[in-house]
């Protein structure tokens, strides 16, 4: 069977005699008896290796430090190993300083011969971490990548694939069923001059072997439990990315990631190896998985640079070119900005920027590159996701004058800021960002015919606001007038029927409370789709509990002033809001329209007018007087189109109530007795029961009649219109029937509509009308959804 598992472990891992142990049992209890194992070197001893070239180059003493590393890893191979094993290592050791020595001694070192000196680090814990396994009775042995990675000499050694994946197939098929642990970070040319893989050349050597080997899985142990969506030694609310594509980690690691580095990552691609990212110190947690045809991350990444290198050059070439050009070199440049026509700015890590600029050098004639200068003087704070595009407006927002404009690619949004800026950026960004999603909870009152299309509605936009918003809008709560269902978590939206049905039990109002109060979310909203007084009056009581509300019911909005006011002053008081815009005119933008005249354009509303009625409108377009008028009645009524009770209706006392609405919202104090009704049901009728007055109804059409041929004669028509007048200062606001000219803006409606009409300061000889369909369960959903989403913004402005 191909093996499946290649395991690295850095030096951090290996730092002392407890890290070995805790590599070993991670290696039986998570591994396989095949599994392939990188390693580094333990603790700093590479740091020391480089330390004793450093003293020698500088004619300095060496041979204490060279003492002291040479102990350190007696030390380890006493602790760890038994006598025989222990005396096997300990001799090897000594044969290893006197070939350092050798080499110390030396006039002048090679630079193979440096790299061979290096390169003992990773020998050592190889060696030693094999052994320790054997203690364990499982097969084991050491292995020196110097023997499988051939590769050409370069500023970074360039691997010979065909040769390098020969070797180590080779090995593969020579132990079967050992464990194998191969040095990281070094290499070796064809004629077997040791070579040095550069920085986290470790993790590179795993990649690049797991690829060779056709394994499944690479994991990289290391001191922390994964990537992160932002540095948690920085941000204290940081968190764990559970997954990331391979191609975010990719830029994430170009970026700068403390954790990832862009050439680990190379190796990956167009492979089907996966990458674990997990914590040595502790294996039970959880870790994050890179993997190519992994779901995008849980959350964007924010990562930062304290400082980068920022070239300014005049420019006169083919800058895709230009960039193609550098990322062949492997020297990518993090983000670019052209300036103007000629200008150009690239920023690098300071540790690209000596490759960098030698390029540059190399190419000015090619690219018509001039002038060229680098400036220290900025870090770079950037955001990495898939979906990146969806916080650029978000993060723009929180730049200063100071910052770079936003540079963005598919995957990320990247800026440059003064070193003094960097770190508060980075927790801004997070914070608006990529922190904790806010949960905004809705209840829904009501579950019946507006309520259920609302929730259809709702399930097909619920993702796009939730991604508008940066947020998680959730369902959670479904209230009938006789049963609820309150869930924690969210209600699946496509079975929410069925759930109701066999979860839904009976309540009352306080036990509600008590459960609502339970759910843990950021912001509570109640939408009331119910035509329920009960629950108007208990608005009051969930604005003390801090609930939003959104209403398609009208009774709060046209209740007792004093009752409107007291729920209007608990909205002054706390960061609360109530929209009601579904409660008058359905989806049409009439409070919206008279909200921005009278509060926002300086306009002074001198008079309203319109139909406000779907049914009234629909009975009088059709009411021509050769159909008797309770005949439209009955028609509209079996059509569904009437109130069961075709009175509620034809009394007026819905328009009337949508009038009184529109009243307050331009800040007239009315009660609805202020405004005169004219009922068309005759007081006779009005009070019988129904069936009475289905059998009496068509004592409607003798007045009605008269009132048609007269208004005919003199080329008017019928219709039932609620009027505000406050022009000259004494208030007239009425509901009744009207006689209008055949080209009145009431006249000619699409049967069902409502209308508005408007006349203002600004909107005089020619008022402002809306006008559109003002009733139906599709247009009263889309206008809660709208009240909804413009609470939901409201609440998530920083």
């Amino acid at each position: 069977m191909a093996r499946c598992h290649l395991h690295k472990f850095g030096g951090s891992s290996l730092a002392d005699a407890d890290c070995y142990r805790r590599v070993a049992h991670i290696l039986l209890t998570h591994g396989h008896s095949d599994d392939l194992i990188v390693v580094s070197a333990a603790g700093k001893s590479t740091n020391f290796l480089f330390k004793l070239l450093s003293l020698k180059a500088n004619g300095l003493l060496w041979q204490e430090e060279l003492h002291a590393l040479i102990h350190y890893q007696q030390e380890l191979i006493e602790q760890l190993l038994s006598s025989g094993a222990a005396r096997s290592l300990r001799e090897r050791l000594s044969t290893d300083k006197a070939q350092l020595m050798s080499l110390l001694s030396l006039a002048q070192l090679s630079d193979y011969q440096s790299h061979q000196v290096v390169s003992f680090g990773e020998r050592w814990s190889a060696r030693l971490l094999a052994a320790l396994l054997r203690e364990s009775r499982v097969g084991a042995i050491d292995v020196d990548a110097r023997t499988l990675l051939i590769a050409d000499e370069g500023a970074v050694p360039q691997i010979q694939v065909p040769v390098s994946r020969q070797r180590v197939q080779a090995l593969l098929e020579a132990h079967p069923n050992e464990r194998i642990v191969i040095t990281g970070f070094i290499c070796a040319k064809e004629t077997g001059e040791t070579l040095l893989l550069g920085r986290n050349g470790s993790d590179y050597s795993a990649t690049l072997i797991a690829s060779l080997a056709d394994i499944d899985r690479v994991t990289i142990w290391t001191d922390v439990e994964g990537v992160f969506n932002a540095d948690p030694n920085k941000i204290n609310d940081a968190t764990l990315l559970k997954s990331l594509s391979l191609h975010e980690a990719d830029r994430l690691a170009h970026l700068g990631s403390p954790v990832l580095h862009n050439r680990t990552l190379q190796p990956l691609f167009d492979t089907q190896v996966s990458l674990a990212v997990r914590s040595s110190y502790a294996s039970h947690t959880d870790f994050t998985l890179i993997a190519p045809k992994s779901s995008s991350a849980s959350a964007p990444v924010v990562t930062s640079l304290n400082s980068i290198s920022l070239f300014n050059m005049t420019f006169k070439g083919d800058l895709p070119a230009l960039l193609d050009e550098l990322k062949q070199a492997e020297l990518a440049p993090l983000a670019h900005w052209s300036v103007n026509i000629n200008k150009l700015e690239l920023a690098f890590t300071h540790e690209n920027e000596k490759q960098a600029k030698a390029l540059f050098e190399r190419l000015q004639d090619v690219y018509d590159v001039s002038h060229i200068t680098v400036r220290t003087d900025f870090g770079l704070v950037a955001l990495v996701s898939a979906d990146a595009q969806l916080y650029r407006r978000g993060f723009a927002r929180l730049l200063s004058r100071d910052a770079k404009a936003l540079f963005n690619d598919d995957l990320s949004l990247v800026t440059l800021v003064p070193h003094s800026q960097v770190n508060l950026l980075t927790q801004k960004v997070h914070r608006r960002c990529a922190g904790p999603r806010k949960r905004i909870c809705v209840v829904l009152f009501g579950t019946g015919n507006i309520g259920s299309a609302w929730i259809d509605l709702f399930h097909q936009s619920r993702e796009s606001l939730n991604k508008e918003l940066e947020a998680s809008v959730e369902l959670i709560g479904l209230v009938s007038s006789k049963k609820a269902l309150i869930q924690k978590e969210k209600i699946e939206l496509t079975q929410w029927q069925d759930s109701f049905e066999k979860q839904a039990i009976a309540w009352d109002f306080e036990h509600l409370l008590t459960e609502l109060d339970a759910v843990e979310c950021d912001e509570l909203i109640a939408l009331d789709m119910s035509a329920s007084m009960e629950l108007t009056l208990k608005y009051s009581a969930l604005f003390a509990r801090g609930i939003h509300i959104v209403s398609a019911n009208k009774l709060a909005g046209s209740g007792p002033l004093s009752f409107y006011h007291e729920l209007k002053s608990q909205l002054g008081n706390r960061r609360l809001f109530w929209r009601y815009n579904a409660s008058c005119g359905a989806g049409l933008p009439i409070q919206h329209a008279l909200n921005d005249l009278h509060h926002n354009s300086g306009d002074s509303i001198q008079a309203i007018g319109g139909i406000f009625s779907g049914t009234l409108c629909w009975l009088f377009e059709y009411f021509d007087g050769v159909k008797p008028f309770s005949q439209l009645v009955l028609e509209a009524k079996a059509l569904g189109l009437t109130e069961p009770d075709p009175r509620d209706d034809l009394s007026g006392r819905d328009m009337q109530r949508k009038l009184l609405i529109l009243a307050r919202e331009i800040g007239l104090p009315l009660e609805l007795d202020d405004i005169k009704l004219h009922s068309l049901v005759p007081e006779a009728l009005a009070t019988l029961p129904l069936d009475a007055f289905i059998k009496r109804i068509h004592e409607l059409d003798n007045g009605l009649q008269q009132q048609f041929e007269a208004a005919k004669e003199q080329n008017q028509v019928l219709r039932y219109v609620a009027t505000l007048d406050d022009v000259s200062g004494a208030l007239q606001a009425e509901v009744s029937l009207q006689w209008v000219d055949a080209s009145h803006a009431y006249a000619n409606l699409t049967p069902g509509d409502n209308v508005f009409v408007i006349r203002s300061q600004f909107y005089q000889d020619n008022p402002l009308i809306i006008r559109g369909p003002g009733a139906g369960r599709a247009v009263t959903a889309a206008a809660v959804q709208s009240d909804l989403a413009h609470i939901c913004h409201d609440l998530l402005k920083e």
